[in-house]
């Protein structure tokens, strides 16, 4: 109850809104997106609280390191070590075949600054997992937040890939030339 008004107090506060309705399933991948400033994690969390969806998110092992390293965790922070392919599918799928609740929350761009493709782990979760990847956003340009589709990876990328870079094309990030749009590199490997 408290995280709850902690979290509408804080999206009253910055004027934001959630648009749209909360999925009904309680497991599956949630793309954080756009991600291009600090903020996005602030109101992803916020949003999240006011809905009473506990996440698990992902983010880069520097900040899961004294003095506020316990603190994510406690929010639900997964440390992630980028320059280790430490199997991290693997875990995450694991995380899902405990068979409880699980959203976990993956910033796809994988940074705050502009890249050429996004992180597919998301996908490759989803799809080992057999769960569905949900488009969150952030859209700065109106202020609203929301969850939208529930996509069940088919395993064709580039048709999955298709529907979320519609999704995605309307929405505005804190810093919109940071943004890197949804493609994934595996696109380019299909015929």
């Amino acid at each position: 109850m408290i995280k709850k008004s902690i979290g509408r107090a804080i999206l009253h506060l910055g004027g934001w809104a959630f648009e749209g309705p909360v999925p009904a399933i309680h497991r599956y991948v949630l793309i954080a997106a756009p991600h291009t400033s600090n903020w996005d994690f602030v109101y992803m969390m916020a949003m999240a609280w006011a809905l009473g969806i506990r996440l698990t998110w992902m983010g880069k092992a520097s900040l899961f390191v004294f003095p506020h390293g316990a603190l994510f965790r406690a929010l639900g922070g997964v440390p992630i070590r980028r320059a280790l392919r430490a199997n991290l599918v693997e875990q995450s799928v694991a995380r899902f075949a405990g068979g409880q609740d699980l959203v976990l929350a993956v910033p796809a761009e994988g940074t705050r600054t502009r890249g050429t493709t996004w992180r597919s782990g998301f996908y490759h979760i989803a799809r080992l997992a057999d769960v569905p990847v949900v488009l969150g956003y952030l859209d700065y340009a109106r202020k609203r937040g929301g969850l939208g589709p529930a996509l069940r990876p088919s395993g064709n990328v580039r048709a999955d890939m298709d529907i979320v870079r519609a999704f995605y094309a309307d929405k505005v990030g804190r810093r919109p030339a940071q943004f890197t749009a949804p493609r994934l590199a595996e696109e380019s490997d299909e015929h």
